[in-house]
């Protein structure tokens, strides 16, 4: 009797380790299998590319307006979106030595030519550093506050 008790425990545990390995190994695939298969598609979730720098929604479509000059044609939303920066870089790069790319990210490059740009006609004191701090800010209120008449 004892060696069938010591045989049916022995079968038992190995059933039991083979079904833990199973169940072990069935949850490493699910994990890898939604590792590699994001959870939302890219095209599903567009990022908020608005960055106003400081500026309230008046002063961004005063800037806007001023664009129009640099090939902006979206809306005058107070919104400084892709296409807004994409035509300030257009003006960076004719002007004020930006050498990045037209894309809209407003990166170090594209507010070092900013702060360029603001330096020679609205006051900006500071160092050409690509950090929009309170002097950056402060120009470009005042370049966005000298406003931009018969602005569609």
């Amino acid at each position: 009797m004892r060696v069938l008790t010591r045989g049916l425990v022995s079968t038992i545990a190995v059933v039991g380790i083979a079904a833990g390995s199973l169940a072990g190994a069935a949850a490493s695939f699910a994990a890898s299998a939604s590792a590699s298969k994001p959870a939302v598609s890219a095209e599903a979730v567009t990022p908020l590319a608005v960055n106003n720098l400081g500026l309230n929604t008046t002063e961004a479509k005063n800037i806007q307006c001023w664009l129009r000059g640099y090939g902006y044609t979206g809306a005058i939303d107070g919104q400084l979106g892709t296409n807004s920066w994409k035509a300030f870089q257009r003006n960076l790069q004719a002007n004020y030595d930006y050498t990045g790319a037209i894309d809209g990210v407003v990166g170090t490059g594209t507010k070092k030519a900013l702060q360029r740009l603001l330096k020679e006609a609205w006051g900006y004191t500071g160092a050409i550093d690509g950090i929009f701090g309170s002097g950056s800010q402060a120009a470009f209120k005042r370049m966005a506050a000298d406003g931009y008449p018969n602005c569609g």
